[in-house]
């Protein structure tokens, strides 16, 4: 495309599982990068949604035509030494793909998203019709993607990205967690005395979920997704099983750890892949959704209330529904949209679980009282 100016001095070329083939102008790191092709609707929020350990293995397409406008904010900003505007300590998604990428205005910026990326090692891509490849997903699903990305002088053939993409791992086939589960124990405290200490099997904890347990006044220890259930177990009064990557019927070890877990009796709150980890113990089902929620505008109703409440979302994964039943739990909250489940609570245990982030990061905070359903139980548990 040699009538296509590209600032960044770098071109870009995208290969899809079924053939189709897109070249646009590069940006961030050069390389190539195989990953699972999602969608994210979201306006703002590029800091936290590129830092989101559950879109490792995928490459993100954002729908929103302008990205970059406000460019890369400092870390120097935290609540309780975990910093704001961020969802982990560095990027996580295998590649960027935006319409347009405009110049940073912000007297806060440190970078611009072209410096970011490249810093982090992450292709990235633009001046894409991103509404048609948007449109094309949903239409078809999520597929497999190859993105390229190398200096306007040079060119990488389309035959070895073919190659390069059916050579690859699948996405559904892939353990993430390791990857961005930390690989140590980890300890946060809140500003004021706890009110109860909380363990968390980090399987990709977000930073939100992270600060919202904080300023709740939990002190929270993080431990490796491979924990075993007594180190989640011993000094605690309560466990959060996080959000994270991936297919959660791979994880068999987590489900039992899971099981072992809540069968205890101990307070539990799900999130996101926890909902589905916490689901797949007590025996429902899981199944891939056509083309995932992401977003911070997707709806869903308490359906024991009746209550509608907009919620952020990011998952390619959904529970069965019609498992819950057999497997002790109840139906909390469902998607407006495809009906699909996005709450559960048990009818026995203190479990509660959520598919959609109640933190927001980004997105709205109709549901952070969520982390005071958790607080309540904590502090009553034991009681009748």
């Amino acid at each position: 495309m040699p009538y296509l100016k590209c600032e960044t001095g770098l071109r870009a070329r995208l290969l899809l599982e079924d053939g189709e083939a897109i070249e646009g102008c590069g940006f961030g790191a050069q390389g190539m990068r195989v990953g699972e092709i999602v969608f994210s609707t979201s306006m703002t929020g590029y800091t936290e949604a590129l830092t989101d350990p559950s879109y490792a293995g995928q490459i993100l397409i954002w729908t929103h035509p302008m990205v970059g406008c406000y460019g890369i904010p400092t870390k120097t900003h935290s609540y309780c030494d975990v910093p704001l505007n961020y969802e982990s300590d560095h990027v996580q998604v295998e590649g960027f793909i935006v319409a347009e990428l405009p110049p940073p205005n912000h007297y806060l910026s440190i970078y611009d998203l072209n410096t970011w990326l490249a810093k982090s090692n992450v292709p990235g891509m633009y001046r894409v019709d991103t509404r048609a490849l948007v449109k094309k997903i949903r239409e078809r699903g999520v597929m497999m993607g190859i993105l390229a990305v190398f200096n306007e002088k040079d060119v990488i053939e389309w035959n070895v990205l073919e190659k390069e993409l059916r050579n690859a791992e699948r996405y559904d086939t892939k353990d993430f967690t390791y990857k961005v589960s930390p690989k140590t124990v980890i300890i946060h405290e809140p500003l004021t005395k706890p009110i109860a200490t909380i363990s968390v099997l980090d399987c990709g904890l977000k930073y939100g979920i992270l600060r919202w347990l904080l300023r709740y006044g939990f002190k929270v220890v993080r431990f490796p997704c491979w924990a075993k259930p007594d180190q989640l177990l011993n000094g605690f009064q309560g466990v959060v099983i996080s959000n994270g990557p991936g297919n959660p019927a791979l994880l068999v070890n987590q489900i039992k750890t899971v099981r072992e877990v809540a069968e205890s009796g101990i307070p539990v709150l799900g999130i996101c892949l926890g909902m589905q980890l916490l689901s797949l113990a007590f025996g429902a089902k899981t199944y891939k959704l056509r083309y995932g929620h992401r977003g911070p505008n997707k709806g869903v109703v308490d359906v024991i209330t009746g209550r509608s409440y907009i919620t952020t979302q990011n998952h390619g994964y959904a529970v069965d529904e019609s498992s819950l039943d057999d497997a002790g739990f109840m139906l909390w909250f469902k998607n407006i949209d495809d009906k699909s489940v996005e709450g559960v609570i048990h009818m026995k245990l203190p479990i509660v679980a959520t598919q959609f982030h109640p933190e927001g990061g980004p997105g709205p905070h109709d549901t952070t009282w969520v982390f005071e359903l958790l607080k309540k139980m904590v502090l009553n548990h034991g009681n009748s």
